[in-house]
């Protein structure tokens, strides 16, 4: 740092380095702090540097080879501000001048601990932290591989009093050490301008808020907002970013999910565990013609829209203070964009699996200050029925009926599991089990195969991997209470005698012993009245399996009434965004 100090202070005004006072020394200090800076991107390993800085309001930013000579940067740097002066056709240099000394062309110069850099220094050399950028008589303080954002945005609509929060990705430095600011403008915008990177006068916006979730409020609909974020890591920052939302339009009041927050407004303490399991319809199948004509006639259609839903599904899962949320229906872009940050910022880590083929998939997300991921053991059941030996005798079975052998074989079902650790307690581990079972409703055999493997593969996972460690089981397993996979989760048995087993109809009846790897499982919330509910169907089809020896429920957090979830004739709705109820509860894990 002192050497950094020192080759600054080469830079400045001789009248400043005669006087040695303090004071003298704090004016030099202010005149360091004003430098403007010079961002060096340099990587080893990729054949190009990135050099940017701005000058007389215009950002300029350049691509040099890492093993280019110093000299080549700085004398194109100086043609370049040459020709966006006009001046590139009217200067030639004269035989025998260098690029500096070539009438009309700008002087640019690196220094480095006072002295200048040789121009025959690598560029991937040359270009050092604390180095000092002289062009013309503007001097640049050079920051290499400072903290930067790689991308920068706002979600695109806002509603007033749910949350908002940046999609931010950063580049040498750590979200959690960046700075926010946010403001509302003084008056209503009334221009189309879209959301973005907008510069704006700071006179014309009033700080609001700081943090990286800002909640909005009723008085500020109509108003943009601006969020001033500065990327940092620990002490070192980077420049900041200013982006302009849309204006924030009002919400839809009362959601189906507010007064569930109020069991919900503190995390559950150690040793418990606070578990969600929520299918939050992929709007894939929220944007068909069939879910707005058939499914979903009585949802108005604004409300199926994406940006809307994901609002509602934010402010839904940020307020029920979780440790672990598996969400089914999760589209790849939703996880990536909007829920991976949202969650991020409220203290969860995330993992996603999609389907077999198919756009969207499953979420596991977990609160990194009680939990650390120590692995993952995803499968597509289709695939591992077909060739893990663990499954040969299910296989067997099952292929005395090759019509329902290859129907099970093309499903693109898949199971997640996350083997977490308790931070708080090294060598604690509980095994995450997340899924989406088939959905067709006469598909019962199908699904009776499915969890056979599904139950197989975790007992498997724990006996290797993690001995002992108690499995946490979520989903929507498309069942009611009364089919064969909840009897074969509960009482670890299905005979075959049971329904479903003949449920595909006469060509594809498989009729067999089904056995549980497990002891009995427990249901945690129970056996609601429904977990979806749309227009032409209500039925509970959503568990969270525990097992019981090791993990208790100690509370169930109660699920909308029945006005609650009718007030808008069924789900979604305007206050609802998915056709299914989010299952919460509380577990005491045995310590």
């Amino acid at each position: 740092m002192f050497n950094r100090f020192s080759a600054a202070l080469t830079l400045l005004p001789r009248c400043l380095l005669l006087a040695s006072s303090p004071r003298t020394l704090t004016r030099a200090c202010h005149f360091l702090g004003r430098m403007k800076p010079t961002v060096v991107r340099c990587l080893p390993g990729e054949p190009k540097l990135t050099i940017s800085f701005s000058l007389d309001g215009s950002h300029k930013h350049m691509l040099r080879d890492q093993d280019e000579p110093l000299g080549k940067a700085l004398a194109r740097i100086s043609h370049g501000l040459n020709k966006s002066q006009g001046k590139g056709k009217k200067s030639k240099k004269k035989k025998g001048e260098t690029p500096d000394e070539a009438p009309g062309l700008t002087a640019v110069k690196l220094y480095y601990n006072g002295e200048e850099v040789s121009d025959t220094l690598m560029n991937s050399e040359a270009w050092r932290d604390g180095s000092v950028l002289q062009v013309g008589d503007v001097k640049y303080s050079v920051r290499r591989n400072t903290p930067t954002f790689t991308n920068a945005e706002l979600p695109v609509s806002l509603l007033a009093e749910f949350p908002v929060c940046p999609n931010l990705e950063i580049e040498f430095g750590n979200l959690q050490d960046c700075e926010f600011t946010w403001y509302r403008e003084n008056a209503p915008n009334t221009s189309t301008e879209t959301a973005g990177e907008v510069e704006g006068q700071d006179s014309e916006w009033t700080e609001v808020g700081c943090g990286r979730v800002h909640v909005p409020s009723i008085q500020d609909i109509g108003y943009r907002l601006k969020l001033r974020c500065t990327p940092k890591d620990g002490g070192r920052s980077g420049l900041p970013k200013d982006l302009v939302s849309t204006a924030i339009e009002a919400g839809p009041g009362v959601c189906t999910f507010d007064n569930r927050h109020a069991y919900t407004l503190k995390e559950a303490e150690w040793p418990a565990v606070r578990v969600v399991s929520y299918n939050i319809l992929a709007d894939i199948y929220a944007q068909t013609e069939l879910s707005k004509t058939v499914l979903y006639p009585y949802c108005a259609p604004y409300a199926l829209q994406l940006d809307y839903r994901q609002n509602l599904i934010k402010k839904e899962l940020a307020g029920y203070n979780a440790d672990i949320i598996c969400l089914q229906e999760v589209d790849k872009g939703v996880f990536l964009n909007s829920l991976t940050p949202a969650l991020d910022a409220f203290g969860l880590d995330g993992v996603f699996r999609t389907k077999e083929r198919q756009h969207e998939g499953l979420a596991t997300f977990y609160r990194r200050s009680k939990f650390k991921l120590l692995s993952s053991h995803d499968i597509a059941l289709s695939e591992a029925l077909s060739s893990d030996p663990i499954h040969s005798a299910l296989l067997e079975k099952l292929s005395a009926n090759t019509t329902l052998k290859a129907n099970i074989l093309h499903r693109s079902t898949v199971l997640q599991v996350s083997v977490l650790e308790d931070v708080s307690k090294p060598g604690r581990k509980v095994c995450v089990a997340n899924t989406h079972l088939y959905w067709l409703p006469t598909g019962g055999s199908i699904r009776l195969v499915q969890m056979g493997v599904a139950l197989q593969h975790l007992s498997h996972v724990i006996n290797e991997v993690s001995p002992g460690a108690p499995l946490i089981f979520c989903g929507d397993f498309n069942s009611h209470p009364d089919s064969g996979v909840f009897q074969l989760l509960s009482k670890t048995l299905v005979p075959l005698q049971h329904a479903d087993w003949i449920s595909m109809g006469p060509e594809e009846s498989c009729s067999m012993d089904l056995i549980s790897a497990f002891p009995p499982l427990l249901s945690a919330c129970g056996q609601p009245a429904y977990t979806n509910y749309v227009g032409g169907f209500h039925g509970c089809l959503d568990y969270i399996f525990i097992q019981p020896d090791s993990i208790q429920v100690d509370q169930v957090i109660p699920l909308p009434s029945h006005q609650e979830v009718t007030t808008y004739e069924a789900l979604p709705s305007v206050a609802h965004p998915s056709d299914h109820i989010a299952l919460i509860c509380d577990l005491r894990w045995n310590p």
